[in-house]
């Protein structure tokens, strides 16, 4: 009987090491090889480049920077209200959505943007989405030239050097960082 109890101790440490410690670090230390920047976070000097970050100060709709997609919690908001992340579940009949949407165009409208994009005034599935489309922030290059006094080519140029292509070159389409694009344009404006 002792030696049955002595084994399965055994036979508990050895897999309690293999399963918990080994596996785990294999795991980790995988992760950090292959993936070391989105393992981390992928934390900048200005948040994550995996979650849409606000970039409006309090308000709707900053002028001064490129802008993401609204927040599903909050529609007047761009990508930052805390909270849970999730889609609105509101349908194209929804008297709400008609109502967000109406919003954020005379939002959109205020800043000198006549005719925003459909990704601009509605919310992504997560509503946390990092990425907008090179029309999205093409549409927004007239209202941040005039704000910052750059001109329209070299914000023109700047969006296209930070356009990444469909992943693996055929999933999805081609889209833009907003956190990449607006530490780009610091960059460019400093």
């Amino acid at each position: 009987m002792r030696t049955y109890l002595v084994r399965s101790l055994i036979t508990s440490l050895v897999l309690l090491v293999l399963c918990s410690v080994l596996y785990t670090a294999a795991g980790w230390g995988i992760s950090q090889l292959a993936f070391h920047s989105e393992a981390n976070g992928s934390i900048t000097k200005y948040g994550s480049t995996l979650i849409g970050q606000p970039w409006n100060d309090g308000k709707s709709i900053n002028p001064e920077w490129f802008n993401g997609r609204p927040d599903a919690d909050n529609p007047l908001v761009l990508n930052g209200t805390p909270g849970s992340s999730g889609a609105s579940n509101l349908g194209p009949r929804s008297k709400t959505l008609v109502t967000d949407v109406e919003a954020m165009i005379a939002e959109w409208k205020a800043v000198g943007i006549d005719d925003p994009t459909q990704d601009l005034v509605t919310s992504s599935g997560s509503g946390l989405d990092p990425d907008i489309t090179k029309a999205d922030a093409l549409v927004q290059v007239p209202m941040i030239a005039k704000a910052r006094g750059i001109s329209p080519s070299a914000l023109r140029a700047l969006i296209s050097r930070q356009t990444h292509g469909p992943q693996l070159g055929f999933l999805g389409g081609s889209y833009i960082n907003v956190l990449q694009l607006n530490e780009a344009l610091a960059a460019l404006t400093s």
